[in-house]
């Protein structure tokens, strides 16, 4: 059973626009030796536990609580920290290798998730949010004093995940939030310093940790953006219920 299978929710309505997708395992790639730039030294196969993906991840992914009512994000400041709260559940959530998402110190991962806009809401000190980048189709909001992101959000309605807000669960102090179910973008690892010929061996821990390692999405959200783009272009009709 995917790991996605394990913690859906009956009416997550989420959920409910991948389901029917499957799981695709890739190609192991093949043994090579490296470094990653002093993360790790060891030939494929022989994983390190040192290598750190995300603190979140790194010691063994921790079960979702069923019926979870949500949590508080809060950004890193010792004083006046910004607050976000959560209603319900997180979904997708997953670890990224992107180099806009923002991550901890010493991870080579981030870890990301998306609830409905509607169930995420600021409740203090917003007014030390700004937008990383106007430009960007994720706009990212970090408190300007510690730099920490505290959700992205889509404005362009055409989009496939318009409606839906981009979360940090590790900023929460409760316990419950869905894990990661897989990792995504994982070459972009590289434009962050990660040295090329370590590749192999990182998608390797990523496994270890069961989190199948893909260089976009999962195939369950890349067959939802199919989809969401094959309709607005009338190669599928409206009405078709979600791949």
């Amino acid at each position: 059973m995917p790991a996605c299978a394990k913690t859906e929710q009956p009416n997550d309505p989420i959920r409910a626009m991948t389901a029917g997708a499957h799981c695709e395992r890739r190609e192991a790639e093949r043994s090579i030796r490296g470094d990653a730039t002093g993360r790790v030294s060891s030939s494929y196969g022989e994983i390190r536990m040192s290598l750190k993906i995300h603190p979140a991840v790194d010691d063994g992914l921790k079960p979702a609580m069923q019926d979870f009512p949500g949590g508080t994000l809060r950004c890193r400041c010792s004083d006046g920290a910004v607050e976000v709260e959560i209603t319900g559940q997180v979904a997708h959530n997953h670890v990224c290798g992107c180099t806009k998402c923002w991550k901890p110190q010493g991870s080579l991962f981030s870890q990301v998730g998306v609830v409905p806009r509607e169930r995420m809401q600021v409740t203090a000190n917003g007014n030390k949010l700004s937008i990383v980048d106007p430009k960007a189709t994720i706009q990212r909001y970090a408190c300007q004093a510690c730099g920490v992101h505290m959700y992205g959000r889509i404005e362009n309605k055409s989009h496939p995940f318009y409606g839906l807000d981009f979360i940090h669960t590790e900023l929460s102090d409760d316990d419950g939030w869905a894990p990661p179910e897989f990792a995504a973008f994982v070459s972009s690892i590289i434009e962050s310093g990660a040295n090329p010929e370590s590749m192999a061996e990182v998608r390797e821990r990523l496994r270890e940790l069961q989190l199948e390692p893909y260089d976009c999405l999962s195939p369950a959200l890349m067959d939802y953006i199919a989809t969401h783009l094959a309709k607005a272009a009338g190669v599928l009709p409206r009405e078709m219920a979600p791949a």
